[in-house]
């Protein structure tokens, strides 16, 4: 059976990046959602508001997240739950370029761009962004609705708590432990463990908020 067309939520810079590789993979791409029109490059059909999407049974159609996030994940996580509860499923998706070891769990949803790296048993949960030319090193745990933004260097071991961003360009050292909704400013160097809510900055990182 090959794979169900899909409908793209969403219509801002990362959908674009999300069309990219959909026709990249010759997807059938029915349509686009959004509060308005705007932003449509790809000559994509505007279907609406979310709510058209509920026209389509679930079993017909895949979503794609389109909903990328700059510092909060709570918008895209949302999106997800309400089409999840209605018993949608989410597309995973990979660009061609990406080298993904055999023995790398992802969740549902999960989209890594082009350039990436992950290296063998690293776990990617439900809904998480790895985004542009990012390495995720051995047995890595990232959980749901993250975002790894582009360029970032995760060594071995780090677990990653559910909505946590990290920014372009951070690097974090080896078995470091990042907690939940938590914001890693874009360059940081991450030396230690960080709790849940935080904030943090610089190189080393440091706590600026919770």
């Amino acid at each position: 059976m090959g794979l169900k067309p899909v409908i793209i939520i969403g219509n801002g810079g990362h959908a674009r990046v999300l069309v990219d590789i959909l026709l990249l993979q010759k997807r059938e791409i029915i349509g686009y959602t959004a509060p308005t029109e705007e932003n449509n490059r790809y000559n994509v059909t505007y279907l609406g508001k979310d709510e058209e999407i509920l026209k389509y049974h679930p079993q017909e159609i895949e979503l794609v997240n389109a909903l990328g996030s700059v510092s909060d994940t709570k918008l895209r996580a949302n999106i997800f739950n309400i089409f999840k509860s209605k018993g949608y499923k989410f597309s995973t998706i990979i660009h061609p370029s990406a080298i993904i070891s055999d023995t790398v769990i992802l969740g549902e949803g999960v989209q890594i761009m082009a350039g990436v790296v992950i290296q063998p048993f690293a776990k990617i949960d439900d809904n998480t962004i790895v985004n542009t030319s990012t390495c995720i090193d051995h047995d890595c745990f990232i959980d749901k609705h993250c975002h790894i933004a582009p360029g970032c260097v995760l060594s071995g071991g780090i677990k990653i708590g559910e909505s946590t961003h990290i920014g372009t360009g951070a690097k974090i050292i080896q078995n470091i432990s990042i907690g939940k909704n938590v914001l890693v400013g874009a360059g940081s160097l991450v030396l230690r463990d960080i709790g849940d809510n935080r904030k943090v900055y610089g190189s080393p990182a440091k706590e600026v908020s919770k």
